[in-house]
């Protein structure tokens, strides 16, 4: 993987919009999540959606496919694992030290973390 690749993929990650979608289509699968469901699930507006999708999809990390009138956004995962093998080539010389991926804990439900800037103005 190019550098210039990566950083693009990495900025675009750095978004925390961006990332929850990202995150949400990881967690959806292969049958993905059509942009309905991902704005209501996330409460996400429909012009700051397709600007994000648009986005996560220009650098790689996401792909539509049309359904009827319906479009379906899924993660690719094949580009997620080129990232994720770029970012850890070599790590600490070859030696193994990276954690299972199965033991990785995972980050805390929704429901007790702390809410988000978007929310926490929405609701003012």
């Amino acid at each position: 993987m190019e550098i210039t690749t990566a950083s693009e993929r990495l900025a675009a990650l750095g978004h925390e919009t961006r990332l929850a979608i990202f995150r949400l289509l990881v967690q959806a699968g292969s049958e993905g999540v059509s942009a309905g469901a991902i704005g209501e699930r996330l409460a996400i507006p429909a012009p700051t959606l397709s600007f994000h999708l648009a986005h996560l999809s220009r650098v790689g990390l996401i792909r539509g496919r049309q359904e009827g009138r319906f479009i379906y956004y899924g993660a690719d995962y094949a580009a997620m694992d080129a990232l994720v093998a770029y970012l850890t080539a070599n790590c600490c010389q070859g030696s193994g030290c990276l954690p299972n991926m199965a033991t990785v804990v995972a980050p805390r439900s929704a429901s007790r973390r702390k809410p988000s800037r978007q929310a926490t103005a929405r609701a003012r």
